[in-house]
């Protein structure tokens, strides 16, 4: 009943995303502006990392492109909660596991097709990395769209409007991006700015993805990857599964 439950979520969502062919392809937008015009920039500077700036560069805007796309997506709830769509569906027999995990494996889908959008034109500006390397990095990109989006939903589900939601969202989202690592390596930031960047899970990821896109697959790095992706994404399907079943009991 769950796979049948989580199937017909997902499908519903699935079609609504693609009668939104504009949205979907404008969503990839911003990681592709700066893959074009931040990219060449990085070409002769000396990162401190191992294979080429756009070894380093990408596999960042691909969590990017993940982190600030699956935090927003709380704010469907929201219009569904004041439409009165959310309350159609609690009331039907389906399982409240799959009203989340119909909507965040959607919401995957959506960004793992952006993020190949992103590294088919990455290997057209020069980038160059082994196709474990790339397929790795969707299904990091995947692990962190499932994580942020179910907190989204999550959020979305406690808060009354959407003027509640984005400042919360933009508090976490800007400081995420900042700490992590995604523009450029944090070994080329003060010592006391990198150490405070581990405090920040995303930053194992981006590591792991950069790691895999020079083809290291058994570093400390891909480990902790791992391990911080998976433990993240367990911890917040169970948190936004307890929510989807609490809220508005």
């Amino acid at each position: 009943m769950l796979l049948n439950d989580t199937a017909l979520i997902y499908g519903r969502y699935l079609r609504q995303s693609l009668r939104s062919r504009f949205a979907l392809l404008f969503g990839v937008l911003t990681p592709l502006l700066y893959l074009l015009f931040y990219g060449p920039l990085l070409t002769r500077l000396p990162l401190g990392a191992g294979g080429s700036s756009w070894q380093v560069l990408v596999p960042g805007l691909l969590l990017q492109l993940g982190l600030f796309g699956a935090l927003f997506a709380g704010f469907t709830i929201i219009v569904e909660k004041g439409q009165g769509v959310l309350e159609r569906m609690r009331v039907t027999p389906v399982s409240r596991l799959a009203l989340l995990l119909g909507r965040v494996l959607r919401d995957a889908t959506v960004f793992v097709f952006q993020a190949v959008l992103l590294v088919l034109a990455a290997l057209v500006m020069g980038l160059r990395a082994p196709l474990a390397g790339i397929l790795t990095g969707f299904a990091f990109v995947a692990l962190l769209t499932l994580s942020l989006a179910s907190l989204s939903y999550a959020l979305g589900m406690k808060v009354r409007t959407p003027q509640e939601f984005g400042p919360l969202i933009n508090a976490v989202s800007m400081p995420s991006m900042l700490l992590s690592g995604l523009m450029l390596p944090m070994t080329l930031a003060p010592a006391w700015l990198d150490v405070l960047s581990h405090c920040v899970p995303f930053r194992y990821l981006v590591d792991a993805v950069r790691d895999a896109y020079v083809g290291h697959y058994a570093s400390a790095h891909m480990l902790y990857g791992v391990l911080v992706a998976v433990g993240f994404a367990a911890l917040a399907v169970t948190v936004g599964t307890r929510v989807f079943r609490t809220a508005g009991a």
